[in-house]
């Protein structure tokens, strides 16, 4: 899903400079390195974002979480 809305963003930004100009000073609406650290951020903040989650369903044992329900 992360992907998919880092793809879906980077073909919006590149297909709406004429929005983003107004927006931004001294820089160019298709700048490269700002699209790359936009989407490497995102992908950092995804990715903790899963993790915590995805430990804390790691450290239970299968059995225990079926007797539960």
């Amino acid at each position: 899903m992360t992907g998919a809305g880092l793809a879906a963003g980077l073909v919006a930004g590149l297909a709406l400079p004429g929005l983003l100009s107004g927006l931004l000073y001294e820089m160019a609406p298709t700048d490269p390195a700002s699209f790359a650290g936009a989407a490497a951020l995102l992908l950092v903040v995804a990715t903790a974002a899963c993790l915590a989650p995805a430990l804390r369903a790691l450290a239970i044992q299968p059995i225990r979480a079926l007797r539960y329900e």
